[in-house]
């Protein structure tokens, strides 16, 4: 399916330091809605987060669970593969390298799978060190649906469809497996700063 785009309003911004924007990016001031599909609404009692795959043992928390967790409050800016940046969006969550203590895994890769059946794949390099989160809050707020919400996993030094939206889980793989937009043409990294969009690039 085309990606569904509403709320898109923004301009060049010439107020802004160029070194904050990749090339070929501009800076938005709304928060613009692309999804691949219909957007899911799965009610919190029956939501978990899993990981799983290549590891000693499955881990699994369901909503309240996940929020017991310890939390990270955090301003990062985002970029998106269709060239809109948006600057200092303030987030909570709980970092990846928290959820991923006392898994034993030799995997290097990772599939992170959604809602809806939405996949994309990372290096689980990319995905430690904090450098990732399942966020939940977003300025203050619960996540709304439209952006990710109950929660997503955000990975803001990538493009932004890395930052899978409705996740429910990591996979962990020993080898790398293309997601949903990567097999479709997507770069398997997608770095803003390199302009990685499509496998070509």
């Amino acid at each position: 399916m085309p990606p569904i785009s509403r709320g898109f309003h923004g301009r060049r911004r010439r107020d802004i330091d160029p070194a904050r924007i990749p090339r070929g990016q501009y800076v938005v001031e709304d928060f613009p809605v692309l999804s691949a599909g219909p957007t899911p609404r799965t009610p919190l009692d029956q939501w978990s987060f899993t990981i799983e795959g290549a590891v000693d043992a499955p881990a699994s928390w369901k909503w309240q669970e996940l929020l017991a967790l310890p939390e990270e409050t955090f301003t990062v800016d985002i970029h998106c593969v269709t060239k809109w940046s948006k600057l200092d969006t303030g987030w909570t969550g709980v970092s990846v390298d928290t959820l991923l203590k006392g898994v034993d895994t030799e995997s290097r890769y990772v599939t992170a799978w959604c809602d809806g059946g939405y996949t994309t794949n990372l290096p689980l390099d990319d995905l430690t060190g904090g450098r990732a989160w399942v966020a939940y809050r977003f300025d203050g707020t619960p996540l709304h649906p439209e952006h990710g919400g109950p929660a997503r996993l955000l990975v803001p030094h990538l493009y932004f469809w890395k930052s899978a939206k409705w996740v429910r889980g990591l996979r962990l793989t020993a080898t790398d497996e293309p997601g949903f937009w990567e097999a479709a043409g997507y770069h398997n990294r997608g770095d803003p700063w390199k302009e990685q969009r499509y496998w070509n690039d």
